[in-house]
């Protein structure tokens, strides 16, 4: 269970095929604080610690996490959002993310406003929904949604947030990672089947 509020930047240092998985080696400065089988949210996706070495450490990306996120794009010298799981006690300072990313996005404009940002993002899996004033995880980053209509949202961005996550590496045409938010995603599975029902 994550917060979707980024602990750290780390950065792919290696990336190595493993039949049709991906391992990737991430340099982070809290390395010497991991232990094996631990998990690590990367641009939002769970990945388990697999291995510890001097400078890095190393989680494997299967197949399936491939085919729904953006971490088969990644390549060397690239820097992603880094997140450990939760405490029991911490505050929820953003909201319950599982860390199970459910479709990617496309970036498809960014406006400097005078101190903020606003990224605007569309998607073709038309199947989540986001809301007004709603909770969004991008790239592992916990959001409030700004403007929502269907397969297209924008949030807006802090300067911190720009300044201490990935938020300052994206461009126009870039992809991320989307985990919906899971209070609604259970609203949305209950209203279907109630919708079946009546059919």
């Amino acid at each position: 269970m994550f917060t979707g509020i980024i602990e750290q930047l780390g950065t792919v240092v290696n990336i190595q095929p493993k039949g049709t998985n991906i391992q990737l080696s991430i340099k982070a400065p809290f390395l010497s604080e991991l232990k094996i089988d631990q998990s690590i949210a990367h641009h939002g996706v769970c990945l388990t610690v697999d291995g510890i070495y001097h400078d890095y450490y190393t989680v494997t990306a299967i197949e399936e996490t491939l085919k729904r996120t953006n971490l088969g794009n990644l390549k060397t010298g690239d820097v992603i959002n880094l997140e450990r799981c939760m405490k029991l006690g911490d505050r929820l300072d953003g909201h319950i993310v599982q860390g199970h990313v459910d479709t990617i996005a496309r970036v498809e404009k960014i406006t400097e406003n005078d101190g903020s940002w606003e990224f605007e993002f569309s998607y073709s899996n038309t199947q989540y929904v986001t809301v007004e004033k709603g909770s969004i995880t991008v790239n592992g980053v916990s959001l409030t949604v700004v403007k929502s209509e269907p397969g297209y949202f924008s949030v807006a961005i802090i300067p911190y947030t720009f300044e201490n996550t990935h938020f300052k590496y994206l461009q126009i045409g870039d992809f991320v990672n989307l985990e919906f938010d899971v209070i609604g995603k259970y609203v949305e599975r209950l209203l279907l089947g109630y919708k079946k029902a009546l059919i």
